[in-house]
């Protein structure tokens, strides 16, 4: 009863993380809130990994994962970059739309998921934490970045979790029962690192999480091209392999 209940209260943690992330944006310490949104995620890539490796997978605890997502890497990411850029510099209609649209798009996100069976190894629509990660982690920079690529930023990303292009899964990467004992002292190392390196730690983050993002992007790229000019491409890479076998 007890193993069964270890990968839930991961799960809670990264709600309870999304709640006070939540709080503290409103309190107008951003840089706090989006530090525990990034906490978070480390949270929610545990316990799907945690549940596996105790052979204590359940739909409760797949919808209870969904429920927390749509809080910690929905609305509390849209409710920091509201906080951050948008409320002052936006016009106030503007602003509520696209801090609207973001958890919105998660949302449905996560509903496609959980119904509808995905290709293997692969998502269909950018996952949601990597989209709040990103857009929590942007608002740490928004005295930097014009809020307008801000605003198109938050756009994309909604765009981009209910696009049908492929993302990679990391989920089959599992964790060996016997390093389960090491998980508390990584969620700790985390967060003191965050903690230490509040400048440096967003940066790597932000970094990783739009390459993952633009991953999708450019590994769809061909789709959205013409035929012919797909047709002209294969044809083109298959005269320069012949060319090379012949050389």
């Amino acid at each position: 009863m007890i193993a069964k209940s270890i990968p839930n209260v991961f799960t809670i943690g990264n709600l309870v993380l999304g709640v006070i992330s939540i709080i503290l944006s409103f309190n107008g310490e951003v840089n706090s809130a989006a530090l525990l949104v990034i906490i978070a995620m480390l949270l929610d890539g545990l316990d799907g990994r945690v549940a596996r490796a105790l052979n204590v997978t359940s739909e409760f605890g797949k919808e209870l994962d969904s429920l927390s997502d749509v809080i910690s890497f929905g609305v509390a990411p849209a409710f920091i970059m509201y906080q951050a850029a948008f409320m002052e510099t936006t016009p106030p209609a503007l602003a509520w739309i696209a801090t609207a649209i973001f958890p919105i798009c998660g949302a449905l996100r996560l509903a496609r998921f959980n119904v509808i069976d995905g290709i293997p190894g692969y998502f269909i629509g950018l996952p949601i934490p990597a989209a709040g990660g990103v857009l929590a982690t942007l608002a740490l920079f928004h005295n930097e970045l014009h809020v307008a690529l801000l605003l198109i930023s938050s756009l994309a990303l909604s765009f981009l979790m209910i696009s049908n292009m492929k993302y990679p899964n990391f989920k089959k990467l599992g964790l060996p029962k016997a390093a389960l004992w090491a998980i508390p002292l990584v969620v700790a190392g985390a967060a003191i690192l965050a903690y230490l390196f509040q400048q440096a730690i967003p940066k790597v983050i932000l970094a990783l999480l739009l390459l993952y993002a633009l991953w999708g992007l450019k590994k769809n790229v061909e789709r959205l091209l013409p035929r012919k000019l797909r047709r002209h491409r294969r044809y083109r890479s298959a005269a320069e392999e012949r060319q090379e076998h012949n050389a």
